[in-house]
């Protein structure tokens, strides 16, 4: 196959798919729906056009023996139209059929038939006398082998035709398609695109000598992922590109931090009375990793420029005992701390944790909510502040109250903001929240674990805390799946557990039934439940519920006066029960594995041992080994990498909210090298002034 030659050409990125030259006029009917095919797509631009990468690719490279039985993946075949005909099925519905022959055959092998429904333009195309290339999967059908629906090209009388050569004898690109939109012409039209553009107008955005095989550039790589030569080459064009948009990603959050750090911070030089008060108060001595973290935090909030942290722990790990220990350092130059959490369950949750803890020691713990603005001054106290204890800076505990309105007003400087489960809020949150100070040190604190690639592609911004450690004292979980057939056995289970005096959570996917997903909903089983558990009280808590009825019911839950909480996944971040031991998770199916994981380190939380059950849809075979890692291990990395392959990082962490761009190369579980060496780029692109994204605006101008 001739390779594409490259004539100076008058397109670039930014020129319009429908001003290209070769590109219909749309007076035809395939035309038009090329056209509306692209308009679904989102495709406008070459660019766009050049962006939408194959999804995976066939081998058509060589051409197959003509079989004499079904075979178990699809053949490139070269053969003689010997028949063709319009054909009648029962109730004079038609279908066109061809019989096709290898001219090298016997006959007993060499034929197939080729079969089309409702394409009744297909007649037109195919007669008897063609030479056809069609790539397809025998099937056997009575006593004859079947093709239904294949791709084909007409080979011309000198045995060649410009189609075949785009379609077949090569490593054929598959693409993303819409209603309407077909291979062959999107296909054809991105082929037309590529030759018609220079390599000039593809100019690299990576500096000389930064991918490791120096004969690659863009142009190459572009031209490779659309039609390769080998496949070989998927993996260096893969990684070439990928390397792009790490660098690029690299670069925006190098600038983000220079953005951040260069009006300059506010020291926080206290002398950490305040903070070993707290410490020695507890009644425990803090994890080795927490000491390390709250280390790290101290020697931030001391320099000159502000802090811009992450605080990663699993599950259980203590990062709020980090977080306050940041807060209390930061209060005791007089400023004031902000804790933002995704949720007014959890909102409210800390608020009561940290005054119980802190208002002994003098500080006021605030809340600001959507529906809820305690000051604390009005409300009595958990205990009696410690004799001579001074008034110092307040912590206000909010949602996104915090940055709306008057919800995000406070009386002294912001000093340090805290913000739990950043990927549940988004960028542009955590930086208005931030703005309302002048320049507050900032602590994110995640429990979801990500692995390292990810963590430097999503906040390479920040410096990074690991809590590599579980707090002693903490009861077993013992995790099991069984199928919904077992439910008797499960609540006899349950009914064991109630009478030792423990508490259960029962968590549904739905809050109400619904006619499209087949899942059980918490308001429909949970008269059933109080049934079940008759002589127990059973609490109902979902979404849909004013803030004041959940809190109604956690603070019932705490308490002990609910002993089964029949819920939706609003549990899920930070629920602290000690006392409930015990979780069944209904149509566990339906979950991701982070998910899952985040919500059995609801229990464990005490001294006794707890137990996960995932009760699954007997019918869902691959399930119940999807979810086999959880049975395996409590390593939230361990069940994130495993969750990350199965979905990837737009689903596990949610795209829009994360501010993780789309990034259409990243592997995430094995490009760690590459996003190390995307940070060197960026670091060596900021030192000498450039800029990879004023190359991205040269290359689509």
């Amino acid at each position: 196959m001739a390779a594409p030659t490259h004539q100076p050409s008058l397109i670039s990125l930014d020129t319009l798919i429908e001003a290209l030259p070769f590109f219909g006029s749309g007076k035809k009917a395939s035309d038009k729906k090329l056209r509306e095919g692209l308009e679904a797509l989102g495709l406008r631009t070459v660019e766009d056009l050049l962006r939408h990468y194959p999804r995976r690719y066939e081998d058509r490279t060589r051409f197959d023996r003509f079989p004499n039985q079904a075979t178990d993946r699809p053949l490139c075949l070269r053969g003689e139209v010997t028949d063709s005909q319009k054909r009648y099925m029962p109730g004079r519905r038609s279908f066109f059929e061809a019989t096709v022959e290898d001219p090298a055959g016997d006959v007993m092998s060499g034929r197939i038939v080729l079969r089309w429904f409702n394409m009744p333009y297909i007649s037109k195309l195919i007669a008897t006398g063609q030479t056809l290339v069609l790539y397809g999967q025998p099937k056997e059908k009575g006593r004859r082998l079947v093709i239904d629906h294949p791709d084909f090209e007409v080979v011309d009388e000198d045995g060649d035709t410009e189609a075949a050569e785009i379609h077949m004898d090569r490593i054929t690109p598959v693409y993303g398609l819409t209603a309407g939109l077909a291979q062959k012409p999107l296909r054809a039209l991105i082929h037309r695109t590529l030759e018609a553009i220079t390599d000039e107008d593809l100019p690299d955005l990576l500096p000389e000598g930064a991918f490791e095989d120096r004969s690659w550039f863009r142009a190459k790589a572009i031209r490779a992922m659309h039609f390769p030569s080998q496949f070989e080459d998927l993996d260096s064009a893969r990684r070439y590109l990928a390397l792009e948009e790490f660098s690029l990603l690299q670069l925006a959050l190098l600038r983000r931090r220079e953005t951040w750090e260069s009006g300059g911070g506010t020291p926080h030089a206290g002398d950490g009375d305040l903070l070993n008060r707290f410490l020695k108060a507890l009644p425990f001595s803090p994890t080795g990793a927490q000491t390390r973290s709250i280390r790290e935090i101290r020697a931030d909030l001391e320099a000159a420029r502000p802090m811009h942290r992450l605080l990663q722990g699993d599950v259980g790990s203590g990062k709020t005992l980090v977080a306050t220990a940041a807060m209390l350092l930061g209060i005791e130059g007089g400023y004031d701390a902000a804790l933002m959490a995704p949720t007014q369950i959890l909102a409210e949750q800390h608020w009561r944790n940290l005054r119980e803890r802190l208002e002994p020691l003098g500080v006021t713990v605030k809340l600001r909510t959507g529906s809820r603005q305690e000051s604390g001054d009005d409300l009595p106290l958990f205990a009696q502040p410690e004799p001579g204890a001074s008034k110092l800076g307040a912590i206000t505990v909010g949602t996104h109250a915090l940055i709306h309105g008057d919800g995000g007003s406070f009386e002294n400087p912001l000093g340090v903001v805290v913000i739990d489960e950043q990927h549940k809020f988004g960028v542009a949150q955590r930086e208005a929240l931030a703005a309302q100070g002048s320049r507050p040190d900032v602590l994110i604190m995640t429990a979801t674990p990500i692995p390292r690639t990810l963590t430097l592609s999503i906040y390479g911004d920040l410096d990074v805390s690991f809590i590599d450690e579980l707090p002693s004292g903490r009861g077993k979980i013992i995790t099991g799946i069984r199928d919904t057939s077992k439910i008797e056995a499960a609540t006899d289970f349950v009914r064991d557990q109630l009478r030792d005096g423990r508490q259960a959570y029962l968590v549904y996917p739905l809050i109400e039934e619904s006619e499209k997903i087949k899942s059980a909903a918490a308001t429909v089983e949970f008269e059933a439940w109080e049934k079940r558990f008759e002589g127990w009280r059973c609490g109902l808590l979902h979404g849909r519920m004013t803030p004041e009825e959940k809190d109604a019911v956690m603070t019932d839950f705490r308490a002990g006066k609910i002993h089964v909480l029949v819920s939706t996944t609003v549990i899920e971040v930070g629920v602290d029960v000690p006392n409930a031991n015990l979780m069944l998770i209904f149509n566990a199916e339906r979950f991701g594995l982070a998910q899952l994981h985040q919500l059995r380190g609801r229990i464990g939380r005490g001294e006794h041992k707890s137990y996960c059950i995932l009760m699954i849809d007997p019918e869902n075979a691959d399930a119940r080994e999807r979810l086999g890692v959880l049975e395996e291990t409590r390593d939230g990395f361990r069940i994130a990498e495993a969750d990350l392959k199965l979905r990837g990082p737009g689903e596990v962490l949610g795209t829009a909210q994360s501010g993780l761009p789309d990034l259409a190369f990243a592997e995430f579980l094995t490009d760690t090298a590459l996003v190390q060496r995307a940070r060197e780029i960026a670091k060596g692109m900021m030192e000498c002034g450039a800029d990879l994204q004023s190359a991205a605006s040269t290359a689509n101008a």
